[in-house]
C-alpha cells in the first residue's frame, strides 16, 4: 500500500497501459481520477465514458475510491477540469500520469499535415496542458504554506530516445516529452514537485499489432514479458512518497526489466580557443568521433 490515500490522475487511463496504472495505484491504496476520451486506437470517432466508466467499476470491485472524467486533456479547458476534479471529489491531487496517446502511422514522405499535428496535439500537448495546471495546483499549495510531496509522470517511448522507421510524428512528439520533463524538473521542485517519464514497452492497443508480427504469443502459464501490468509497478512507485528526491529522469521498463536511460550528455571535444575554417573542421571531426560511442540504431532501420 505504497500509495495509501494519494490522489491520483492518469490521462488515457480507459485501456492499455493507463487501465493497468490506475488498478495499480487502486491496489496500493490510492484514490484514481480515471481520466480517457474512449475514441478510436487512432483517435478517431466519437467520444465514450465507457473504458474510463468500465476502469472505474473494477476499481470499485477491489474496494477501492474512482471517478471517470471524459475531458479533453489536450485542451486548455479539459486540462484544467482534470485537476479540478480530483480536487473537487478528492480534496487534493498528489500524482498526475500523463499516459494518454495514438498513432497515426508513416513514412516520412507520406505523413500528412493533420497527422502530424493530430500526434502532436494528444502526446506533446496532451502531456503539456495537465502538467501546466497541476504544477499551478501545486504552486498555489506550496504559496499557500501547505507541504507538497507531489509527482509527474510523463510517458515517452524507445521511439522518442532511439527514433522508430515509419513513426517520424510519435519519435518527435515523444522526443518532446523527454525535454519537457527536464525543464518541468527544474521549475518545479521548487513546490515539492518531482517529474520523470517513462519509455514503456508492452502489449496494447497501440501495439498489438506490431507484437503479432514479431513476437509469439507466450506459453500459457509463461510469464507474459509484453504485458502491460509489468510496466505499471515502476509508475506506482514513482508516484509514491517513496521516489521523493528522484526527478529529472528517464526510466525504461520491459517486463522485468528496469533500466536507467542515459541521454545525452557532454562527450568528447576540442577547443580551438579562436573560429574554425571550414577546412579544419573534417580532422577535428574524426578525432572526435572515433572517441563517442556508436549511436544505437533506430527502430526498425535495416
Amino acid at each position: 500500500m505504497i500509495c495509501q490515500d494519494r490522489v491520483v490522475v492518469v490521462t488515457g487511463a480507459g485501456r492499455g497501459l493507463g487501465r493497468a496504472h490506475a488498478l495499480e495505484f487502486a491496489r496500493q491504496g490510492a484514490r484514481v481520477v480515471v481520466n480517457d476520451l474512449g475514441v478510436a486506437r487512432d483517435g478517431s470517432g466519437e467520444a465514450s465514458g465507457g473504458p474510463a466508466g468500465e476502469v472505474v467499476e473494477e476499481i470499485r470491485a477491489l474496494g477501492g475510491e474512482a471517478v471517470a472524467n471524459g475531458d479533453d486533456i489536450a485542451t486548455e479547458a479539459g486540462a484544467r477540469a482534470v485537476v479540478a476534479a480530483a480536487v473537487e471529489r478528492f480534496g487534493r491531487l498528489d500524482v498526475l500520469v500523463n499516459n494518454a496517446g495514438f498513432l497515426r502511422d508513416r513514412m516520412l514522405v507520406n505523413l500528412a499535415e493533420d497527422e502530424w499535428d493530430a500526434v502532436m496535439r494528444v502526446h506533446l500537448k496532451g502531456h503539456f496542458l495537465p502538467l501546466k495546471h497541476a504544477g499551478a495546483y501545486w504552486r498555489a499549495e506550496s504559496k499557500a504554506g501547505r507541504p507538497v510531496d507531489a509527482r509527474i509522470v510523463n510517458t515517452s517511448s524507445g521511439a522518442g530516445l532511439l527514433g522508430s522507421v515509419g513513426q517520424g510524428n510519435y519519435s518527435a512528439a515523444k522526443a518532446g516529452i523527454v525535454g519537457l520533463t527536464l525543464v518541468a524538473a527544474a521549475e518545479l521542485g521548487r513546490y515539492g514537485v518531482t517529474v520523470n517519464a517513462i519509455a514503456p514497452a508492452a502489449r496494447t492497443r497501440m501495439t498489438e499489432e506490431v507484437f503479432a508480427q514479431t513476437m509469439a504469443a507466450p506459453a500459457e502459464g509463461a510469464f507474459d514479458a509484453m504485458a502491460p501490468e509489468n510496466v505499471s509497478p515502476l509508475v506506482v512507485w514513482l508516484g509514491s512518497a517513496e521516489s521523493r528526491g528522484i526527478t529529472g529522469r528517464v526510466f525504461e521498463a520491459e517486463g522485468g526489466h528496469l533500466c536507467v536511460m542515459d541521454a545525452f550528455r557532454h562527450g568528447p571535444a576540442v577547443d580551438k580557443g579562436a573560429r574554425w575554417d571550414p577546412a579544419e573542421i573534417g580532422a577535428a571531426m574524426k578525432e572526435l568521433l572515433a572517441q563517442a560511442p556508436a549511436p544505437e540504431p533506430v527502430y526498425g532501420a535495416s
